[in-house]
């Protein structure tokens, strides 16, 4: 009895913890959105992975240089998913630039549709038919919340857009990798590296450090993106998933969409219009959709159908 009552307290927490996740995740769409008025993209990511990476530096010391003792293999694996990581947060935070936080958000969730198809190509081992059902409705829901009357995207939609997919890649490598290394280790390196391709690409892109205003809201929301919404953020999620079944994670982490849009509505004062919020509401079902699985939530053991 005890014993499943200390499985339940874990299972409470950890799903507690991945809601804060979500909550923080949510609520930076809108950190982001005001931070851009006083500082380039590209530079904020620069300044938000430096921070992030010093500070997991101290932390985790000890443990990075045991786990590269153990081999290089972990810097090599932790550079390509710097890749990923840079490339998938830069078109995001450009794309918030020309969209508003809510959009950025809900289009953002599209990785979620998208890694069991990433999955299925990398391992060859085909996703349920919920997962077709979700990707349908994930594109009529995109159209819903992007497309103007003209059917056009504007730029920061389909930016927003490229991140989920490049998103979708950097998570699915990142379970990949971790099955044989650290995950704290190799979330070190990812954001370092992506620290790294941020500070070279900065002044190509937005010019000389000069164009940055250094003020109260700049440098608070610097704080929050560096420690919260990426060092805390990962770590958190690296150790409550561990305690969490696949699909339960999921769908608790999907809420960062919702997050986002209501942050935007009550900070940014941001207004979707009725096509645009049914949209959301599809999206969020599409998400929800690909990431449950029946058997899995009887506590049954998840099946992949081989091709």
């Amino acid at each position: 009895m005890a014993a499943d009552q200390n499985n339940r307290k874990t299972t409470y927490l950890a799903s507690a913890g991945l809601l804060l996740v979500a909550f923080i995740w949510g609520v930076a769409f809108v950190v982001v959105k005001s931070a851009l008025d006083y500082i380039p993209p590209i530079w904020m990511l620069a300044l938000r992975f430096t921070l992030a990476t010093v500070l997991m530096l101290l932390i985790f010391r000890n443990r990075i240089v045991t786990a590269v003792r153990g081999g290089r293999t972990i810097i090599k694996h932790g550079f390509y998913l710097g890749i990923f990581l840079y490339v998938a947060y830069a078109t995001q935070t450009i794309g918030c630039m020309y969209t508003t936080a809510g959009k950025n958000a809900f289009i953002t969730a599209t990785y979620v549709v998208l890694v069991p198809f990433f999955h299925w190509f990398r391992t060859r081992k085909r996703p349920n038919h919920l997962c077709f059902i979700a990707a349908f409705i994930a594109i009529i829901a995109i159209g819903l919340i992007s497309l103007n009357g003209d059917l056009t995207m504007n730029i920061g939609d389909f930016l927003t857009l490229i991140c989920g997919i490049v998103y979708a890649l950097q998570i699915e490598y990142l379970d990949k990798y971790t099955e044989n290394e650290d995950p704290i280790v190799l979330s070190v390196f990812m954001i370092g590296f992506a620290a790294v391709l941020s500070w070279v690409s900065a002044p190509l892109m937005d010019g000389p450090m000069s164009g940055i205003v250094f003020n109260h809201e700049m440098l608070m929301g610097i704080l929050y993106l560096g420690v919260l919404s990426t060092m805390v953020c990962f770590m958190l999620q690296s150790l409550c998933q561990k305690y969490l079944r696949s699909s339960t994670a999921a769908i608790i982490m999907c809420m960062e969409s919702v997050f986002g849009a209501l942050a935007s509505a009550v900070f940014l004062g941001e207004r979707m219009t009725g096509r645009a919020i049914f949209g959301c509401f599809l999206m969020l079902a599409a998400v929800i959709l690909a990431q449950v699985d029946f058997e899995e939530l009887f506590g049954e053991r998840k099946k992949f159908a081989d091709i």
